[in-house]
């Protein structure tokens, strides 16, 4: 009932996005490369497939487009802390941001590499056992796969995803509502990184 509500609370951000989108259809007078775009832009930290530079960006294959126009609105908007970002998405027009969301929505995820070493199946369990009792799950999927509105976690970097829980955790980063904020506020540090390593590694397939 809690994350019913929460989605409840975020249908304005998710309303204006829509708008967005469907606006932007109307908007664009000649058709765009966003591919080559993409390939001038985002690639260099994103990599062509999407899969994201370890330490520098995350993986963007696989994630849903309503997602992904959503997180550059708030990029371009401010709203969302991250300089290179904002930078890169200030002077973006509505047409543009639906171009690239678009095209990130149609980048394939691909299948979480193989760990080496293999991963700690102890580490994995307490991992699993976290995300369900958190509720991590019930936002983004038994596969950690997303939704429309909520990103993939399974198989993104687990630097990127140790990194943005601690700032959830510490009310740094804003999501939609305070949803990501309450759910990581029991959980003390070595378990929000063992919750990351725990993503990093999953196959994204529905066994948990």
């Amino acid at each position: 009932m809690f994350f019913h509500t929460v989605r409840l609370a975020a249908i304005g951000l998710f309303a204006v996005a829509g708008s967005l989108i469907a606006g932007a259809a109307f908007a664009q007078s000649a058709p765009v490369d966003y591919a080559q775009r993409y390939t001038q832009l985002c690639a260099a930290c994103h990599g062509e497939a999407g899969r994201g530079v370890p330490g520098l960006a995350p993986v963007l294959a696989g994630q849903p487009s309503f997602y992904a126009v959503t997180q550059l609105f708030l990029f371009r908007a401010g709203r969302r802390g991250n300089e290179a970002m904002t930078a890169v998405a200030k002077d973006m027009t509505d047409t543009d941001l639906r171009g690239y969301s678009e095209l990130i929505g149609k980048l394939a995820a691909l299948p979480t590499a193989p760990a080496t070493p293999t991963p700690d199946a102890a580490r994995m369990a307490q991992g699993r056992a976290l995300a369900q009792r958190h509720m991590c799950v019930s936002c983004h999927g038994i596969d950690l796969a997303g939704a429309p509105q909520v990103p993939r976690l399974a198989g993104q970097h687990e630097d990127y995803l140790a990194r943005t829980l601690h700032e959830f955790r510490a009310a740094k980063r804003l999501g939609y509502t305070s949803a990501m904020s309450e759910a990581l506020s029991g959980l003390n540090p070595d378990e929000l990184d063992t919750l990351a390593y725990y993503m990093a590694r999953h196959s994204g397939s529905a066994a948990p």
